[in-house]
């Protein structure tokens, strides 16, 4: 019990830890990155190449005036930002990065609280975030923050939907809510990693996750141009930035999330050996420097697209989250369900290589019906076809 607790404590410190300074380092790359796709240099005068900006940022807000409106409902306005910054932090903490350590003691698991029901805590915390957000706007007193807190409460709704049905396909396959479980089904080859067999419940799943975290081209509760700084328009120095790490810790989450159910968790590509006892120091490193790339790849992604897409407009969003992605996922669950059962019950196959690649298979053809065949200048050619309609006029 002792070594339980004390290994917990440490566990607990370090993730954290590691979580609010990537974060902080999180915000620097993210101008460093639209910088070089600007062609421009980004920070670069606090410390070398502009390592300490974030630590000056942080200090800043520190030291600047708290501002409190008038009329602000005074203990949710000051609530708010925790209540968006907590859930963001917690939601981390059922998600394994490693393989176990083996230690003296026995072995630990690399994650902070394994539990059974670990996916469903995800979702259930992930959710949360949006009181923080719709509070904020609320208790502000203020039109435009209101409006930026009604949108976010719209958009997550509509999107978590969708989000949570894409991630069924997954149970479904792997038989378990328990994301160690979830990670071991992966590891038989590369081709059983879930982005194959279950290939457009993953498109579905970024889609919506890029809607969860308010990112760009779904950052209309925040829309600069229409809404001032949306549901944050009245808040400053420390509160105003604790929903900036809120937002940068759901893309980390977002991220080891996928990397999780479908790019394999801390599985090393093309091995074995690193999912099976015996447990060395060996393997623990190299499973977390692979869980931390494929993390990475998918910031970077969250913010390529960031500056490189522009923002849908709000009818837009609405109609893609309920016209399109949940019953796309709905039709996407029945078919992949049949499939599942077909392949395992009927035709008595067990989940390996050739189970994943059948359902592969499937999926493509499931592309093709739908980007190729069933969009018919609606979603992928809409821009294209008005704008031909408006030359021939």
């Amino acid at each position: 019990m002792t070594f339980f607790l004390v290994g917990s404590i440490i566990k607990i410190v370090v993730v954290f830890t590691v979580i609010m300074v990537g974060v902080a380092l999180l915000t620097l790359a993210e101008r460093r990155i639209c910088a070089w796709m600007q062609d421009r240099l980004g920070p670069n005068r606090v410390g070398p190449q502009g390592l300490l900006q974030p630590a000056a940022d942080g200090l800043k807000n520190l030291v600047k005036e708290e501002t409190l409106p008038a009329q602000a409902d005074k203990v949710l306005f000051m609530l708010a930002p925790a209540m968006s910054f907590i859930p963001a932090l917690l939601t981390f903490a059922v998600i394994p990065f490693a393989a176990p350590l083996p230690t003296p003691w026995g072995a630990v698991d690399m994650v902070v609280a394994n539990l059974p029901v670990g996916f469903l805590y995800i979702l259930a915390f992930g959710s949360l975030g949006v009181y923080g957000i719709v509070l904020a706007g609320w208790s502000s007193n203020n039109k435009y923050s209101l409006l930026g807190g009604l949108r976010a409460s719209a958009q997550m709704i509509s999107y978590e939907i969708a989000l949570g049905m894409s991630t069924v396909a997954v149970l479904l396959l792997v038989g378990n809510v328990t994301l160690t479980d979830v990670i071991a089904k992966q590891s038989a080859s590369l081709f059983t990693w879930n982005v194959f067999p279950l290939s457009l419940a993953f498109f579905i799943f970024i889609v919506a996750a890029f809607a969860e975290t308010n990112r760009l081209p779904f950052d209309l509760p925040e829309a600069e141009a229409e809404l001032i700084a949306g549901y944050h328009t009245e808040y400053s120095a420390m509160k105003f930035s604790m929903f900036y790490i809120a937002e940068y810790s759901n893309m980390v989450t977002a991220s080891a999330l996928m990397t999780t159910l479908f790019f394999g968790g801390w599985d090393v590509p093309f091995t074995t050996w690193d999912n099976t006892p015996p447990w060395t120091p060996l393997k623990t490193v190299l499973t977390l420097g692979s869980f931390t790339l494929k993390t990475i790849f998918f910031l970077f992604l969250f913010i390529w697209v960031r500056w490189t897409l522009p923002r849908f407009r709000y009818d837009q969003l609405m109609a893609l989250g309920w016209k399109v992605m949940l019953p796309l996922a709905l039709a996407y669950l029945t078919v992949i369900a049949t499939a599942i059962w077909f392949l395992h019950d009927r035709l008595g196959w067990p989940y390996d290589t050739r189970f994943a690649l059948a359902l592969f298979g499937l999926n493509l053809l499931l592309a093709v019906l739908l980007f190729f065949v069933l969009d018919r200048g609606h979603i992928i050619a809409g821009s294209v076809a008005a704008e031909e309609g408006a030359g021939g006029v």
